[in-house]
């Protein structure tokens, strides 16, 4: 990017914006300038966008010049998503975290993107009220970001993902005009779903600036099983036992012995008997429903092999297991190793032959491979664990393993991403995960859109390229 360019935005935005929300001094470039995966790029400017008037004067300001654009919420993605691999301006969302309305007569909140998840689950929570998303970084990660990404989380099996709590959006297109679809309706089946299309578009369409987001009633009481198998395959069976029952938990979370065994050293063995695999259930509902679905699944639990179970009965000895499982991957961190976080989704039929593949895969690459995640709907974090990834030789061994992950999860009907979207790191596997005119399809929505490739350019669409 040309300085004069830059030099032309600024003056321009000035017009529009207060000199705190335009930065280009060192510090703040690098902080934009990546997310929690290794690649990195810094933006030539950082705009911190306050309203809908703001990002849209940016885009009208972006598009006059030929000025990419890459929006940021909290930068905790793992694929690279945020990364301005072109430079341009780097505009966060951030300060555009106001909850605007919790509305209970309607079933929504209407929110701005930089909102934290925990701060609206909590304040849902307060009036009786729950938004069931929960991805596991929702402490820090953001609604825009969970809406670019449909994030996902343990709670999917029952609940869904994002896409389901999404009523409505406002949205800055790349010509800076402002697009609003849907709203307060819990059904609306009026043209085509552009919601939908803007859910998981990972920035490349638009930037939403607002949402209005579907809450449920807070079920009366939370409860969970955390069991120990033998092995990782009684565990798995014991998650379709669950299902044939008849009982559909609000999460299914299976961990293996090498996770297991991280956990431990961190921890202590206290904390998880010995087994080679973890397996959570939590249910949720009326108090006596909870009740008597949980003496049920204790039984089932018992009978498909788990050798220890512990109960958790209330909201609080539910967090606590919940502070456990969320510790696994502090566990694989404190190994020294890097982690390759890759959120593949297989069917549940395959949850065994995963573990089985990942395990030959260890053997055959020397890289040792951790599974834990959500066994329910077959988002299982299969995670490579590399000692130098920083050296190339080494880089590139992992990443032929990650290639043979892929091509083998594709291979079942699987898919290569279930949570953190495509970005950078799972772009060379798009083309085969999609296909050719799915691909293409993409490629004309991406130009209709966005004609000059200004919205997070560089990422897994690369208009008027073959790349």
């Amino acid at each position: 990017m040309t300085p004069h360019l830059i030099t032309a935005a600024r003056q321009a935005l000035k017009a529009h914006l207060r000199d705190d929300q335009l930065s280009s001094a060192a510090a703040s470039l690098q902080e934009h300038a990546g997310d929690r995966w290794f690649a990195s790029h810094a933006p030539e400017l950082v705009v911190f966008a306050e309203s809908t008037a703001d990002v849209s004067a940016v885009m009208k300001i972006a598009q006059a010049l030929k000025i990419p654009v890459t929006t940021r919420g909290a930068g905790v993605g793992y694929v690279g998503g945020c990364v301005p691999v072109r430079g341009g301006i780097a505009l966060s969302t951030m300060r555009m975290n106001r909850i605007l309305g919790i509305f209970p007569e309607d079933g929504v909140a209407v929110v701005q993107p930089g909102v934290i998840t925990k701060t609206l689950q909590d304040a849902a929570q307060e009036l009786g009220w729950e938004y069931p998303p929960d991805p596991a970084s929702l402490k820090e990660c953001s609604i825009g970001g969970n809406i670019a990404t449909n994030a996902g989380g343990p709670r999917c099996l029952k609940y869904g993902v994002t896409r389901h709590y999404v009523l409505g959006l406002e949205a800055v297109l790349a010509d800076g005009s402002i697009l609003r679809s849907g709203g307060r309706l819990h059904k609306n089946k009026t043209g085509f779903d552009l919601i939908g299309l803007l859910t998981g578009s990972e920035g490349m369409l638009g930037i939403i600036t607002e949402a209005t987001l579907r809450l449920i009633p807070r079920p009366q009481r939370r409860a969970m099983l955390a069991a120990i198998f033998p092995s990782f395959s009684q565990a798995a069976a014991a998650v379709q036992t669950i299902l044939q029952a008849g009982h559909l938990p609000s999460a299914l979370e299976i961990t293996d012995g090498f996770t297991l065994a991280a956990a431990r050293k961190r921890l202590g063995s206290d904390f998880f008997p010995p087994g080679e695999a973890h397996l959570i259930v939590e249910i949720d509902g009326r108090d006596a429903a909870v009740e008597a679905e949980l003496l049920e699944l204790d039984a089932l639990l018992k009978r498909a092999g788990a050798s220890h179970i512990q109960h958790a009965l209330d909201a609080a000895s539910c967090e606590k297991i919940w502070q456990l499982r969320r510790e696994f991957s502090y566990s694989l961190r404190d190994t020294g190793l890097t982690k390759l976080n890759e959120d593949i989704v297989v069917p549940r039929s395959q949850l065994v032959a995963l573990v089985n593949f990942a395990r030959q895969l260890q053997l055959e690459s020397g890289i040792a491979i951790a599974c834990f995640g959500h066994a329910g709907d077959g988002n299982i974090h299969t995670n490579l664990m590399v000692e130098n990834y920083e050296n190339p030789a080494v880089r590139e061994h992992a990443d032929a393993a990650v290639d043979r992950l892929f091509r083998w999860v594709l291979s079942v009907g699987g898919a290569i991403t279930g949570e953190h979207g495509i970005g950078l790191a799972k772009k060379p596997w798009l083309r085969e995960a999609i296909g050719e005119t799915s691909y293409q399809t993409h490629l004309d929505l991406k130009s209709a859109l966005d004609p000059h490739d200004l919205l997070n350019p560089g990422k897994f669409l690369t208009p008027n390229s073959n790349a």
